[in-house]
């Protein structure tokens, strides 16, 4: 964020004569960088409580938003949008790295042996719903697009339709609109595959073993969604426990491959067309190597968790230069300067979310996303540890820290005591003042204090 100019000197001196400049200061480190903040009003209390008599204590410490520098408590975002808040999204995109990292590696509560099950990384395309610009390959060669030219990476062309007016759009939102449901079903179909080639029906297979994942939905430059997952297969109790004798990489393979090509979702009927929704022909599925079996061409967990991570933050708007944010009206399109693919793509959710037959779908709210409107960062409940559960860990660990800051002993816990916390919050707004976002960025390249104020509502 770029420091205004000139700084809001007159409200500095008010600040700094009033005592309350160093306590701005730490309530605004304490947001971590978060540039859109949740203010919010009210307070919070904690007592003691005898679990044995049930006899409340006195109040251990008390918080009150009047009584804070800001006014207010100031809350983070928690977007994990890069274009929206970049300090919240990376704090997202670390915590998807260390998800991921922990279902590959162990750590967090998975056993470190998961290395040793059949894992494997893979990539669903969408299919294909007309030509457009792209830098094609062969054997590894570039070769010029179906247009004669050579694309650079950064060329804006790239994912646009050749002949916009022979491009499916109907087709490529109502893909994203089903996406979701297409993934869900491919489960399915995995599950029943592994099953078969075991010789197993489809009621023993959890008994002996259970498919773990982990995926991430990524848009093409053409605006089409395409996932990313790790897929893991694990014993019965998940990485908990040794996948059967029987479990392979390539047993693990096969079965996406059957399964990603059995998977189909019937779409609605529209003026005569019928709609069916299938995973593209391209279908990338690659082993992941343990550490220990890094041969310098190897897939290593670093790798892949930086590249499922590296996406939990992007949206449609990094890929086609869409909206970050809903439509209330279509008119507001007129004054946004939005790439007219982006755009046609836009209004065609739009028009087909007037349709009756197609409600369920709600292309209008998805309308920025292109009709999509799955989770960007989804895994099963077996695969490792949780966002919550890392969110609470830090949350735990800078409460502790700023205890240690202001000269307070963490006490061990006594099991017959526990805590009462009676908190009544109230939304105040959204964002900083002008001499707070001025404060925010002179903090920006400063190393980040974390207080208590700033986490007393996590």
């Amino acid at each position: 964020m770029t420091r205004p100019t000139p700084p809001p000197l007159a409200e500095l001196g008010n600040l700094a004569a009033s005592g309350t400049l160093p306590g701005i200061l730490r309530q605004l480190s304490g947001l971590g960088g978060c540039t859109n903040p949740i203010r919010l009003a009210g307070h919070r209390t904690e007592h003691q409580v005898d679990t044995t008599t049930g006899e409340i204590g006195p109040a251990l410490r008390r918080l009150d938003s009047a009584e804070l520098p800001a006014g207010d408590l100031l809350v983070r975002c928690g977007n994990r949008r890069i274009t929206r808040c970049a300090a919240c999204a990376e704090t997202y995109r670390r915590d998807t790295f260390h998800l991921i990292t922990a279902g590959l590696r162990g750590g967090k509560g998975t056993p470190e042996d998961v290395t040793t099950h059949p894992r494997v990384f893979a990539t669903f395309t969408a299919p294909s719903f007309g030509p457009v610009h792209n830098r094609p390959t062969t054997q590894g060669r570039p070769r010029p697009c179906r247009c004669g030219r050579r694309h650079t990476a950064e060329d804006p062309a790239l994912g646009t339709p050749l002949n916009p007016d022979r491009y499916d759009y109907e087709s490529a939102v109502l893909w994203n609109a089903h996406a979701g449901m297409l993934w869900r079903r491919f489960t399915i179909h995995l599950r029943r595959e592994i099953a078969r080639r075991a010789g197993l029906t489809q009621r023993e297979l959890p008994e002996r073993a259970r498919v773990s994942f982990a995926k991430v939905a990524e848009y093409q430059k053409r605006g089409a969604v395409h996932f990313h997952a790790v897929i893991r297969l694990d014993g019965p109790a998940g990485g908990e426990s040794r996948p059967p004798h029987w479990a392979s990489a390539e047993l693990l393979t096969d079965a996406i491959r059957a399964a990603a090509s059995r998977a189909v979702v019937p779409g609605p009927v529209l003026d005569g067309r019928t709609h069916t929704f299938a995973f593209g022909r391209q279908l990338d599925i690659r082993t992941i190597h343990g550490p220990d079996l890094d041969g310098g061409e190897a897939l290593t967990d670093r790798a892949v968790a930086a590249y499922i991570a590296k996406y939990a933050t992007k949206g449609a708007e990094t890929a086609t230069g869409t909206l970050d944010r809903r439509l209330r009206f279509v008119a507001e399109l007129a004054a946004l300067n939005l790439p007219p693919h982006a755009e046609r793509l836009i209004r065609t959710a739009w028009a087909l979310g007037a349709r009756k037959d197609l409600a369920h779908l709600r292309l209008r709210a998805w309308a920025h996303m292109l009709g999509f409107r799955g989770h960007f960062s989804t895994k099963t409940r077996r695969y490792s540890t949780t966002l919550g559960a890392l969110r609470t860990a830090r949350a735990e660990w800078r409460r502790l820290q700023a205890a240690i800051a202001h000269g307070e002993v963490p006490q061990p816990v006594d099991s017959e005591q526990t805590t009462l916390v009676l908190a009544h919050w109230t939304y105040a707004g959204t964002g900083l003042t002008s001499t707070e976002q001025w404060l925010s960025a002179s903090l920006a390249d400063a190393p980040t204090t974390h207080t208590l104020e700033g986490d007393s509502a996590r």
